[in-house]
């Protein structure tokens, strides 16, 4: 075995090493041609790498793969430094000054310093509804007037129709139960029906959009993150399909009927 010694590096490292990256002398032709628009696509596959590594319990690769992500925000703040916009230390106190005026059960002074004296009375309801006014004041100073403004286009398209849902019902505009949005459901789905007899591919689309949206409505109310419940529904299928190949042996799964692979695939279903 090896006695070489690993060098522990720290953030203050990885800063260097972006510099250097940087560098308009010394450095990679690659990194220097990047600017904050060329690399939000690395940053986006590298966030569903991390919630990859997760989902599979792969703590090592999730060692990795959030390193691979702090580094997409030293480049961003490299970036930033360069052009005088902003840079890592910015970042690291904006962020912090934020925690800290959004959490006023556990900084109650607004300072890092400050503690309160007993948690434990603190309701996690109490906790949402002043994080969900701070926000809302955070949203007003910024000049954002309309309760929707902020929330991010680049989301996930489930992810952004839960957080739009949640958003509106922070004014009252919800159901209070579950039985009028799985009505609002069949609604939605018997005007689908109706568009694709019509045969109009743009308004099929739209109402296709809408039932969708309703049945992130549900998965709110039923306290379940959509996002999550669609990446479980897609490994499911994954994992089935692939076993009704296994089942299928040497033979092309093509040479089989599509009545045959019905029963394949309900073979598959019972043996889970």
């Amino acid at each position: 075995m090896s006695d070489e010694i690993v060098k522990n590096y720290t953030i203050n490292d990885l800063r260097y090493l972006m510099r250097r990256l940087r560098d308009p002398q010394t450095g990679c032709p690659w990194d220097l041609k990047q600017t904050l628009q060329t690399i939000t696509s690395h940053t986006i596959e590298e966030v569903y790498e991390v919630v990859d590594a997760i989902e599979r319990n792969d703590t090592e690769h999730l060692n990795e793969e959030l390193g691979d992500l702090l580094f997409q925000i030293i480049f961003y703040s490299q970036i930033g430094e360069e052009q005088g916009q902003f840079d890592f230390d910015r970042v690291t106190s904006s962020i912090t000054d934020k925690l800290i005026r959004r959490h006023p059960h556990v900084f109650p002074e607004g300072t890092l310093e400050s503690v309160r004296d007993n948690l434990s009375d603190t309701q996690i309801d109490d906790i949402k509804e002043a994080w969900e006014s701070i926000k809302k004041q955070e949203r007003e100073n910024k000049g954002s007037q309309k309760t929707l403004d902020d929330i991010p286009l680049a989301l996930p398209a489930l992810s952004r129709a839960l957080k739009l849902q949640k958003r509106a019902a922070t004014v009252g505009f919800d159901w209070t139960d579950t039985g009028p949005v799985i009505d609002k459901i069949n609604e939605e789905l018997r005007e689908l029906e109706v568009e694709i007899q019509r045969g109009d591919i743009a308004a099929v689309a739209d109402e296709l959009g809408d039932l969708l949206f309703s049945c992130v409505n549900l998965a709110r109310h039923l306290k379940i993150d959509p996002e999550t419940a669609m990446r479980n529904a897609n490994e499911k299928f994954s994992r089935r399909f692939g076993a009704m190949e296994d089942l299928v042996g040497d033979k092309s799964i093509h040479d089989h009927s599509v009545e045959q692979l019905e029963l394949l695939w309900l073979e598959v279903k019972k043996a889970e």
